[in-house]
């Protein structure tokens, strides 16, 4: 294995820069707070749950009939190439199909985002021994809904 800076070095690119876990964590409470906002427009009641890790960040409840989305929020920049989803986040997914969505706001260049809800986003468990799995973003847009809103 040989680091990817040392390679870029090599190669005479720029050295790639890791994320800050604070970088990483104010992308998260922004793409959670467009989803709620989204939600609220939507016509729901959402709650944030992410400190709670009960495979889901949202949980959003129709005021009419009670019954609860539970949203999974992944905010990526644009031209990312995959997601990273736990193991928790999946099996809740599979719990609850009717139930979960997979929300992915992209972060558009020049500041703006646009909304993904995928509906079933998750087709099998992980095995046992797997914390963590990446899935391609580009395919599981491809399963989007158009508009969310």
């Amino acid at each position: 294995m040989v680091p990817a800076g040392l390679l870029a070095r090599m190669r005479g690119g720029p050295v790639p820069v890791a994320a800050s876990s604070t970088d990483i964590q104010a992308a998260a409470a922004r793409a959670r707070a467009i989803v709620m906002e989204l939600e609220r427009r939507l016509g729901y009641e959402p709650m944030d749950r992410e400190t709670e890790h009960l495979g889901y960040d949202i949980e959003s409840r129709d005021p009419r009939t009670g019954r609860l989305r539970f949203i999974e929020v992944k905010g990526r920049e644009s031209g990312a190439d995959v997601i990273t989803v736990t193991r928790n986040e999946i099996l809740t997914a599979l719990n609850k199909p009717d139930d979960y969505i997979l929300a992915i706001v992209e972060f558009l260049d020049g500041g703006g985002h646009r909304v993904h809800y995928v509906r079933r986003p998750f087709r099998r468990q992980p095995d046992f021994g797997v914390t963590s799995v990446n899935y391609e973003l580009a395919e599981l847009l491809t399963r989007a809904e158009a508009d969310p809103s």
